[in-house]
């Protein structure tokens, strides 16, 4: 899916809900998360990339139908994951609801940000989504969360057939040049980016 036309710009607006619920409307799984192989391995490498064996609380935003949220959560006491589409919430519930330690919301980024903080932070495929402002606002609202030695992880989508276009590599340039965040892991292949940045005490 390309994200921009033609050049590495943010798109001038961020993606709307309408849109978004329409492929939820259209599909029940509209990346195929729960079916693709290269979605099934990018979560493997990432869960295998987490530097620490348990953390105490995580923020799952664009948490998409939770099956990765399943997989999280015997690392994590506590999850919330959040997605802005109605249809994708229920399904991240029912998918989840035999697990006490995760909560679903329905909440829009960075409009609706969570009050409480993180040692774990994983944002799967969602930024390039957002405009240049957008996106610096979420970063800021998500940093401001994130507790001082916690985890922030990004895995995005690399744009293989559109080459130039906005993608994986230019929200993980600008999140990794944010100040109070070092980079601790960092994976590159021809499907998808994955950084670990921690959040500097």
């Amino acid at each position: 899916m390309t994200r921009a036309e033609g050049d590495a710009a943010a798109p001038e607006t961020t993606v709307s809900l309408d849109y978004f619920t329409g492929l939820y409307l259209a599909k029940d799984d509209p990346w195929d998360v729960a079916t693709k192989w290269h979605n099934q391995r990018k979560y493997a490498v990432t869960l295998a990339s987490l530097p620490r064996e348990h953390y105490r609380s995580c923020y799952e935003p664009g948490a998409s139908i939770g099956l990765f949220t399943r997989m999280l959560a015997p690392r994590c006491s506590r999850i919330l994951a959040t997605d802005s589409v109605a249809e994708a919430v229920q399904q991240a519930r029912e998918n989840t609801a035999d697990l006490p330690n995760v909560t679903v919301e329905q909440a829009m980024v960075p409009a609706d940000m969570p009050a409480e903080t993180f040692d774990l932070v994983v944002i799967g495929d969602l930024l390039y989504y957002l405009s240049a402002a957008d996106l610096d606002q979420f970063l800021t609202a998500v940093t401001d969360r994130l507790e001082p030695d916690g985890d922030l992880v990004s895995l995005h989508f690399r744009d293989r057939e559109n080459g130039g276009n906005y993608d994986g590599h230019n929200v993980h340039e600008i999140l990794a040049a944010r100040p109070g965040l070092t980079r601790v892991v960092h994976h590159e292949d021809e499907w998808f980016l994955l950084d670990v940045l921690r959040k500097t005490p």
